[in-house]
């Protein structure tokens, strides 16, 4: 069974889409359609902006989308998923491409969420960490002992977990991971405290959003970062999109129960192939790829 996965912020490049713009009518159609719902010509950013400009949160979430989105709907009938998923934002475009929310929708949407969660890191210092060879459990423990705000945020694969919080207690972390036995605790170049309780701002202000969007009965379920588990009811979507913001991003646990439920080749949609690394750290034996228009 085929499982399609699309990348979240961290996978942009300058240059991404200009193959798919230059070379198809309907790409060129979406990404020209996408610079009018944003008010700027985000295709110039990701055709010929600089790292620094492509980093802005506003800019960074939806041109991954769009890039990830747009490369889905070339493949035409080529492009078919038994199951989808998305690590963090990728969500969205994995909806997008499943066919639960359109692709108007799914980019405002972004957009929205991009700027919400710029807002919520400028209120507060806030910041994320890498802590690789360690244990789930010892990292949640560690947290948990830490006074302030400090939450295991990504389980990309086994013995590689991103903690997120406040930038004072993200830092007493680290050297507690090292304490414990980390190989490696290091900050990350972030903005802020992505899938954290810091992002409860951007949270409520992004419900609202979702929860006037129509959303659909997918083509096939989509296994969503906050339950790990198949979801197609169009409600239950939208719930978990919403909790998404402040809950960690269940990756590994995602990858592993769409191998227990039959998929053995997983396809990513999207700028690079960080997914496809984590898949075959999660499991050996799958087989991946990236998608080509």
């Amino acid at each position: 069974m085929k499982a399609y996965v699309f990348p979240g912020q961290g996978a942009q490049f300058t240059g991404m889409g200009k193959d798919l713009y230059d070379n198809s009518p309907l790409a060129k159609e979406l990404f020209e359609k996408a610079n009018e719902i944003l008010g700027f010509r985000i295709t110039d950013i990701m055709f010929e902006g600089t790292a620094e400009q492509l980093k802005e949160t506003k800019v960074t979430q939806p041109a991954i989308f769009l890039h990830s989105v747009i490369l889905a709907k070339t493949l035409g009938s080529d492009f078919a998923p038994d199951m989808v998923a998305g690590h963090s934002l990728g969500e969205f475009s994995a909806l997008v491409a499943n066919g639960s929310l359109s692709f108007e929708d799914g980019l405002r949407l972004v957009s929205k969420r991009a700027l919400a969660m710029q807002k919520a890191c400028e209120a507060k210092p806030s910041t994320m960490a890498a802590v690789l060879g360690l244990d789930d459990k010892i990292v949640e423990d560690v947290c948990a002992s830490i006074d302030g705000v400090v939450v295991a945020a990504n389980y990309n694969c086994p013995g590689q977990l991103v903690i997120s919080g406040e930038t004072t207690a993200v830092e007493k972390a680290c050297e507690a991971m090292k304490a414990a036995g980390a190989k490696r605790a290091l900050l990350l170049p972030v903005g802020g405290a992505f899938h954290s309780p810091m992002m409860e701002p951007a949270r409520e202000e992004l419900a609202a959003a979702i929860e006037a969007t129509t959303f659909s009965q997918g083509s096939c379920p989509v296994y969503q970062n906050v339950t790990a588990t198949a979801v197609t009811d169009a409600s239950e979507i939208q719930k978990n999109l919403i909790i998404q913001l402040t809950a960690p991003v269940r990756w590994t646990q995602s990858v592993q129960q769409m191998i227990a439920d039959g998929a053995d080749l997983f396809i990513e949609v999207g700028p690079g192939n960080v997914l496809q690394g984590l898949v075959k750290k999660i499991n050996k034996e799958v087989s991946t790829a990236s998608a080509t228009a």
